[in-house]
């Protein structure tokens, strides 16, 4: 009987020493055992991090195995005695053992050796790294066996390295940080957007075509450098017969450059001779291997085409960046209630305001299914017949609509003034209120 009790409590003592090198190993980073002198040790505890899963996995196995060898003899042993010895019944008896046995286990197997890995987690996984190596040149097949069958067993897909370290674990992690205030909220929400962003695709972050604006080649390098001053963008798309031809991208910085160099060039060039080539992606390209590719290429801008290779739009690096930090604000960025009553009469709006809830404020009949629009500035871009820019016009039904200067990173036109008119007229677009870059 006490052999048998000292041999369940060295395998419990063991089994608790593995728990504790297991956590420890999970816990420890890569640099910070980079950063420990080079010894033999150290480049031990190196290699076992190159393939941490597979150890983690194989300390866990044999640790189980030992638990559950010395619970199994505690339990059997300690029940003939208590019958043999105290004449209990057996059921009483087996409450008896079981309640020993979970408070040793959550002790002895729970709450120390985990708490130990966690404070120590640089001494233990030293000490460990070689007996972890030992296990797992022995016994690694049988963990990696034992845990084929539990994904194959388990519903879902599981984890091909085991469930013991994994993405969701990982993102645990982070919550558990910020739960501790080790880290910001905002800073795990950072962490949990890089994880999305795999799941992210270009069409989701890109800038559709309805609000791009665009140049033709024909135009000269005036009109280009109007265009680019009035909206506000450094970078145009250049098309040739329509918006889903593009050619090219004409840099407002080439056109200054130019014009700077040679002053007749904004008369006698066209954008076509400084337009640089496009850089073209599909519409389902991963979010953040566009990125990578961008990077690589060394390019801002790209056009993103649809299945059919039609234009669907355009993305930059910060469409994507925003998927990460969030909104990316600048000097034009101002927070503006949603209706601003102007001194001079009229009205100051969001761009994006309701069109149902514009037509209430001014008092005017628009039916935005008949009309299919449902912001302001869309109804702005249909009466023009294509995207408004900085100071774009149009009238419709005795007021006069005006788009202030582009707002925000993107340049997008942020406010609409609506201002009555004298006359009412139909509702026509102004002469030279256009997106495509007229002198």
């Amino acid at each position: 009987m006490i052999v048998t009790l000292a041999i369940s409590l060295i395998l419990v003592v063991v089994a608790g020493l593995l728990i504790s090198a297991e956590t420890a190993i999970s816990r420890i980073s890569r640099s910070r055992v980079e950063d420990l002198e080079d010894t033999k040790v150290s480049l031990r505890l190196l290699s076992v991090l190159d393939d941490r899963p597979r150890y983690v996995n194989v300390l866990l196995f044999v640790s189980t195995v030992l638990s559950i060898t010395a619970f199994v003899l505690a339990s059997y042993h300690g029940m003939n005695w208590l019958v043999e010895a105290t004449n209990l019944p057996a059921l009483v008896a087996f409450a008896i053992v079981a309640s020993v046995l979970v408070v040793i286990s959550y002790i002895g197997l729970g709450v120390a050796p985990r708490t130990l890995g966690r404070m120590h987690s640089e001494k233990i996984a030293l000490a460990s790294a070689g007996p972890a190596k030992f296990l797992a040149a022995i016994l690694g097949p049988i963990a990696t066996l034992l845990i084929h069958i539990g994904n194959a067993l388990t519903p879902g897909k599981g984890f091909r390295q085991g469930p013991f370290d994994s993405q969701a674990e990982l993102r645990e992690l982070v919550d558990l940080a910020s739960n501790d205030s080790l880290i910001e909220d905002d800073e795990r929400a950072m962490i949990h957007s890089v994880f999305e962003l795999s799941d992210t695709f270009a069409r989701e972050v890109m800038v559709p075509r309805t609000e791009m604006v665009f140049i033709e080649r024909n135009k000269s390098l005036r009109q280009a450098l109007s265009l680019g001053l009035r909206s506000w963008f450094s970078r145009i798309p250049v098309i040739g017969e329509n918006a889903d031809d593009i050619v090219g991208v004409i840099y407002l910085k080439d056109i200054v450059k130019r014009i700077f160099e040679y002053r007749d060039a904004e008369h006698t060039e066209k954008v076509e001779d400084l337009m640089r080539a496009p850089y073209f992606v599909p519409d389902s390209k991963q979010a953040d291997d566009l990125l990578r590719d961008m990077q690589s290429a060394r390019v801002h801008m790209a056009i993103v085409v649809d299945e059919y290779g039609g234009t669907a739009g355009i993305v930059t690096i910060e469409d994507i960046l925003e998927e990460i930090v969030g909104e990316i604000a600048d000097e034009y960025d101002t927070a503006a209630p949603e209706v601003e009553e102007l001194e001079e009469g009229g009205f100051r709006v969001m761009a994006r305001m309701n069109i149902g809830d514009f037509a209430e404020l001014i008092n005017i009949d628009i039916d935005p299914e008949e009309e299919g629009v449902d912001s302001v500035l869309g109804l702005m871009a249909k009466k023009l017949g294509r995207v408004p820019i900085a100071e774009s016009r149009i009238h419709v039904q005795g007021w006069n609509l005006t788009a202030e200067a582009g707002s925000g990173r993107r340049n997008r036109i942020g406010f609409v003034q609506a201002v009555a008119a004298e006359a009412v007229e139909e509702s026509v677009p102004t002469e030279a209120d256009s997106a495509r870059g007229t002198d």
